[in-house]
């Protein structure tokens, strides 16, 4: 009957043992961070309408 017992008390102090998980030996999952490559293409938008811009100036002074 003590062999009963103590083979019940071992399986109980295993199971719970195990149940609890990683013992601090987990460690978090490293999530690298998103990549976001955009194209870098010329346009003309950003010298046309300062030019416009001198156009109509030079237009409203030439006019007075």
């Amino acid at each position: 009957m003590k062999k009963i017992a103590l083979a019940a008390a071992l399986s109980m102090a295993a199971t719970s043992s195990f149940a609890g998980g990683h013992g601090g030996k987990y460690a978090e999952p490293v999530i690298e961070p998103e990549v976001i490559v955009e194209d870098t293409r010329g346009t003309a938008a950003g010298i046309v309408v300062p030019i416009m811009l001198l156009v109509v100036l030079a237009a409203v002074a030439a006019s007075r």
